[in-house]
């Protein structure tokens, strides 16, 4: 049922969303940058959750640093909102031509012998200009994303995506085998991009990343193995000043898959890890995790502490 609140919540987002569409340009992502120096100052929970995050990706900084390194970032998230509320409004050659790639044959070329390819992705910069540029260049994206409440705001965000070419699955809340939709898709030669350094599902697999212990998903490496497909790790950044700003898409070296059959899932995960310490390391302004990731910031009683290892 829709409560109060969840109605409350949709007036709000369909508001802003109208209202942000409206506002030329310039205000528009000045607006949010100042939110975002507004939240930053006043140390805003997610705030502080960032930068126990960015503490890790930059240890050699001091106090001073890390504050500053994190109002880039929490301004380089906000950017991502305004994309969010805008982006359905640009036109193609905008989608497509402010993306710059870098050694994107590593995704090209199994495609076009009829392979799918997984890629898997942090919260990096903006993954729907990043699916966009895909399903307008003639690759359509699959992937899945957690449900929002109240559905109506889910499914505005799923039709948004929907012409961008990306199809969403939800991972909850649904009778449909999302894995099962994922593969299909992925066997017809397809692309599945997720998500990939924050574990969801409490079934997560142990990795180190930024020297700590972590848990992140299974799904990419045994999504991989199932269907015989490509894993390929994807890190993103920002590039230029907004309005007129892009994205640059990195390709890392795809994930081999290990002879030997045991922990195969847990040691590709890993070698995701490590391509996506890679990416941030370069980036850290463009990571946008603003969630408990690393087990040592997790509450006491949180399941992911005690997660079964799968291989």
């Amino acid at each position: 049922m829709t409560t109060l609140r969840d109605r409350r919540q949709l007036l709000m987002y369909n508001t802003g969303w109208a209202i942000v569409r409206a506002m030329p340009e310039r205000a528009a992502y000045a607006a949010f940058r100042t939110i975002a120096d507004i939240a930053w100052r006043r140390r805003a929970p997610s705030v502080r959750r960032l930068e126990r995050n960015l503490a890790r990706v930059v240890k050699d900084n001091g106090d001073d640093e890390l504050r500053t390194l994190s109002r880039a970032a929490a301004r380089s998230y906000m950017r991502y909102w305004c994309d969010a509320f805008r982006i359905g409004d640009w036109e193609r050659e905008r989608i497509v031509g402010r993306v710059r790639t870098v050694h994107e044959e590593r995704m090209r070329e199994p495609l076009a012998r009829g392979q799918g390819v997984v890629i898997a992705l942090p919260h990096m910069a903006n993954f729907d200009h990043a699916g966009g540029w895909a399903g307008m260049s003639g690759t359509p994206v699959a992937s899945v994303a957690e449900r929002l409440r109240p559905e109506a705001l889910f499914q505005k965000f799923l039709t948004y995506r929907a012409r961008l070419g990306i199809t969403i699955w939800p991972l909850t809340g649904s009778d449909v085998n999302v894995m099962s939709k994922l593969a299909e898709h992925l066997d017809g030669g397809g692309l599945v991009c997720l998500p990939a350094e924050r574990d969801l599902s409490q079934r997560g697999v142990p990795v180190t990343f930024f020297g700590e212990e972590a848990r992140m998903p299974p799904g990419p490496a045994m999504l991989a193995l199932r269907t015989g497909s490509v894993l390929l790790p994807l890190t993103l950044a920002y590039e230029g000043r907004e309005p007129h700003h892009g994205i640059v898409l990195h390709f890392h070296e795809p994930v081999e898959v290990p002879e030997e059959r045991a922990n195969r899932i847990t040691i590709m995960t890993q070698r995701v890890a490590d391509a996506f310490e890679a990416g941030i390391g370069q980036h850290p302004e463009d990571w946008h995790m603003t969630q408990r990731l690393f087990l040592a910031d997790l509450k006491p009683d949180d399941p992911r502490r005690n997660e079964l290892v799968t291989s």
